[in-house]
Order: C-alpha cells, then structure tokens, then sequence
C-alpha cells in the first residue's frame, strides 16, 4: 500500500515534470541554436537534412543552450573522470562554495534566532527593529556583494569571511520571520494555562514556546540553507574566489569564454549541492520531531 502511494503521489508525477523539462530544454535548445546553425551551413554551402541539421544544433562546441545530454556528459566527466583536487573538478568547486554557505548558514541561523527572541520578548524591538530586518531584504544582494568584498579586501580580509558575511547576510532573514511566527504561534489557552501553573516566562519559553516554533524553525532553514549557497555563489563573483575555484566562478568563467556547457554544468553542481543541503536539514527536522515524540512522515 505504501510503495502504490509513493508512486502515485510521488514518483509518477516528479517523473512526468522531470521528462516535461527535459523534452522542453531540446525543444528551445534545436530553436535557439539553430540559427547559428544555419548560418555555419550558408558559409560552408552545405545542405542539411532535417534530421541531420537537428543532430547538428544538439552538438555545437559553444552552444547558446547546450542539449541536456551535453550538460550531463560534462557533469559525468567533470565528477567522476577528474581528480577531486583538479580545479574542474565539480567535486572540488562544490566544496569550496560548500565551506563558507555553511559557515553562514550556521551565522545566519544563529542571528535569526537571537533576534527572533528579541523581537518576541520586547515590544520596543518588535516596533523598532522588525521594519529594518524587512527592509534590509529589499537592497539587491548583487549591489551589496561586491561593495562588501571590495571594502574587506581593502583591510586585508578575503576568501572565506567575505563570503560567508554574504551568505549570512540572505540566510538570516527568513529564519527570524519563521522564528517569530513559531514563538507567537502558542495558542492563548495554552499560554493562560502556563499563568495559571504559575509557570515564570523563562519556562514558558523553554517548555511551550520553543517546542511549539521547532516546525517553525526548520522551514525557514530549509528556505535559508538554500539561500545561503546563493549568498556564497554570488560572492564568489566579483574578486570572492581568491583560489579560482567555486561553482561561482565556475559560472563567471563560462560567461566569459562564452563556454555554456560548463556554465550550465556548474548551474546543475549548484543545484544538487543546494537539494542536497536541503535534504541534510529535512533529514534534522525529522530526527528532531521524532526526538521530541512527533511522529514519522
């Protein structure tokens, strides 16, 4: 019963979406890389076959839209078939990012809780300081990250610190909205219940108000884990990948060399790592649920 509810529910239509993208991605790829195309034929008066002139558009060196064949052979060989040290090497590029999105996630994740408990406990800060945390999530991060690597690189502080400030920077915002909503999210009879046990605020938080935002929390980690590879993705833009590695320059190297294939390769590296780390934090949430007497999904 179980495994024909997973694949009606579960795998039937990820797979449909799945194979939907992939039909679309050939589709806009034979479009958008056909009029090159044509245009390498005109010069070289060679007459192509539909057929033939399609397999043509889906093996350009330097495509516009590389066919996702392309894509995954490049992320096949650029995974497996190099040394993990290689600076190609996906393995090593996702690590590098890897380090400082965790170093700002755990900041990040950190600030948000301390500031949610503020805003929860003291009304001068929920009137004072909740706007500034909303409105400092309306300045476009790509205006701030290079004015942030450009001034600590002038003090002498690069590589890792300026990236994960980035990083925390995008993962704090949506763990205190989810860690407020969760500390206020105690129902009026149960918080009279508390008064009524005679139960002192400190209790009232630790036993009602912190297992009540638990579910809270984890949501807005998920959201902020996520956000905090592209906190460290666009770090590594500008000057943030000192050593040339990072799935960040990864990108801005393809751009430059007009090299789509690795760009859109390191696009799908970026991908997995974020699903992945979403995953490692659902995976928490569960053990935690199931530490505090919650039931398994």
């Amino acid at each position: 019963m179980e495994k024909e509810q997973f694949f009606k529910h579960k795998f039937i239509p990820v797979t449909t979406i799945v194979l939907a993208i992939i039909v679309l991605w050939y589709i806009f790829a034979i479009l958008l890389n056909a009029p090159f195309q044509r245009d390498i034929d005109r010069r070289g008066n060679v007459t192509s076959g539909t057929l033939e002139f399609i397999d043509k558009t889906l093996s350009q060196p330097k495509p516009t839209l590389p066919a996702p064949h392309q894509v995954a052979q490049n992320v096949f060989e650029n995974t497996f078939l190099r040394a993990p040290t290689s600076n190609r090497s996906l393995i090593n590029n996702a690590w590098v990012t890897l380090f400082p999105t965790a170093v700002g996630f755990a900041f990040g994740t950190i600030l948000g809780v301390l500031i949610a408990v503020g805003i929860v406990h003291l009304v001068a800060l929920d009137r004072s300081l909740m706007p500034w945390v909303i409105a400092s999530q309306t300045i476009p991060i790509l205006a701030i990250a290079p004015t942030i690597i450009v001034v600590l690189g002038a003090i002498g502080i690069q590589g890792l610190i300026p990236k994960a400030l980035i990083s925390t920077y995008l993962s704090f915002f949506p763990v205190t909205v989810g860690m407020v909503k969760g500390l206020r999210s105690p129902e009026v009879m149960h918080l009279d219940l508390m008064r009524t046990y005679n139960a002192s605020s400190a209790q009232t938080f630790w036993k009602l108000r912190v297992p009540a935002s638990i579910p809270f929390l984890f949501t807005s980690m998920k959201v902020a884990i996520a956000a905090s590879l592209v906190g460290t993705i666009i770090g590594e833009l500008p000057t943030g990948a000192v050593d040339g590695i990072g799935i960040g320059n990864k990108l801005l190297a393809g751009s430059y060399y007009s090299q789509t294939i690795d760009l859109w390769a390191a696009l799908v590296a970026g991908s997995i790592l974020a699903a992945l780390l979403v995953t490692i934090v659902g995976i928490a949430a569960r053990l935690v649920d199931r530490s505090m007497g919650g039931r398994a999904a």
